[in-house]
């Protein structure tokens, strides 16, 4: 048996919204063995003092897209990124991630390829180290949408034409759908993925589009639920949100531009939403330094959908729902980033504590590892992070890992800011 023992200068269980002073964890190889102000020292424990840190579980990042090294690169991809090359750009952001506290991440999917999966299974094997992976490979969307990366070479259509047939979850009609879902869980994916309507970051749709017909959703929802498997969409209006959750969805993505009636229904069937405020902070605190960063129709949409965006943040902070904790960042940041979405909420005026249970128990409950992660307490993996600044009051400090354990093997870690400095 290896022990470890943390000595914890303020705690945070992922249980409690408080942070308990002066409380100890006690660690057997992988698993926590015992919690309090004064634990069991067993012979040849090691003794790690983080008394000067905050420490809190590790950090669960529910929406990354893990598959780029760059964000100014994304849209190489669709023409000069080899699956090799995303699988690289896969681990990379999975070992950065872990590096800043976020000990597991939850991949959203991606245009096409496997890679996601064998990035999965070399971090479980212990091959190469990284945050826990949990993974849709691809996402499931329709030509011309908002998942069709080759909006960005259109104007060749017969290279278009030719780059679509490498797209496994592309198509249209309900009998492909069932398919693609059926193929998706064969091959290892731990939920699905549905691209419902257009976006921001792409250039020929809107965020209003409703990019896959009832009977589509509906077979891909139901397929799903039929091989136990759990189905998340890419949705951001009343409308299409409303739809979804009638015809049985686990949860919805961003949300951005949902209406108070849509909210109720979502609290009153449980439906989680990961709102990703990050992406759109620029545009609600009016950040024109940020939104310069971004294309020029993506900077357009955001300004026409300013005041839909400010009412949904609004709408969403103010209820009850299930709020998750996830970044979705493809401009402006690195995908590793994951702290930035803390800052977000902060600057929102969303409490510290709904936050850090966000990144924390309802993100482990949204990804089903409610049982293993998620909280400090006897039982759980020993998935641990500390970080040196004020969580309560600093919203940048999810963005400085001072201290990072998965599984009780400790970690490098890393501060994002200096990047920055």
């Amino acid at each position: 048996m290896c022990y470890k023992k943390l000595l914890c200068g303020r705690l945070y269980d992922g249980i409690r919204d408080e942070l308990q002073e002066n409380r100890e964890i006690l660690i057997e190889d992988k698993t926590i063995l015992e919690v309090g102000a004064h634990t069991a020292t067993p012979q040849g424990c090691e003794v790690i003092d983080l008394t000067a840190l905050t420490v809190t579980p590790g950090m669960i990042d529910a929406h990354v897209h893990a598959a780029f090294f760059d964000w100014r690169e994304i849209p190489k991809d669709a023409v000069y990124y080899s699956d090799g090359m995303r699988a690289l750009a896969t681990a990379e952001c999975a070992r950065r991630a872990l590096a800043g506290g976020f000990t597991t991440i939850r991949h959203v999917g991606w245009f096409r390829g496997d890679y996601s999966l064998d990035v999965r299974r070399a971090i479980d094997a212990g091959f190469i180290d990284g945050a826990r992976m949990v993974v849709a490979p691809h996402f499931l969307c329709a030509p011309g949408s908002h998942g069709d990366s080759t909006q960005s070479i259109a104007t060749n259509p017969a290279l278009s034409r030719f780059m679509e047939q490498q797209y496994p979850t592309m198509g249209s009609g309900a009998e492909f759908f069932r398919d693609a879902v059926r193929h998706e869980v064969k091959i290892g994916a731990d939920f699905i993925k549905i691209m419902a309507t257009g976006g921001f970051f792409t250039p020929n749709d809107s965020p209003e589009d409703k990019q896959l017909a009832d009977d589509e959703l509906r077979a891909i929802i139901d397929t799903a639920h039929s091989l136990h498997t759990t189905v998340t969409a890419h949705a951001y209006t009343a409308e299409l949100v409303t739809t979804l959750a009638q015809m049985g969805i686990d949860g919805i993505e961003h949300a951005s531009m949902v209406d108070r009636n849509t909210i109720r229904l979502l609290e009153k069937r449980d439906i989680y939403v990961v709102p990703t405020f990050c992406p759109y902070d620029e545009i609600i605190l009016l950040d024109e330094e940020k939104l310069a960063q971004k294309s020029p129709e993506f900077q357009r949409k955001l300004r026409y959908y300013r005041e839909a965006l400010v009412e949904g943040r609004k709408a969403l902070i103010d209820s009850n729902l299930r709020l998750g904790y996830g970044t979705d960042l493809v401009v402006g940041y690195q995908n590793y980033e994951c702290g930035r979405e803390y800052s977000a909420w902060l600057r929102n005026g969303v409490s510290p504590y709904r936050a850090l249970r966000a990144a924390t128990a309802e993100n482990a409950r949204i990804l089903g590892l409610s049982d293993k992660i998620g909280t400090i307490e006897p039982g759980k993996l020993a998935d641990i992070s500390a970080w040196g600044r004020d969580l309560l009051t600093d919203d940048k400090a999810l963005l400085d890992c001072a201290f990072v354990m998965k599984e009780g093997r400790v970690h490098a870690h890393t501060c994002i800011l200096d990047n920055y400095r």
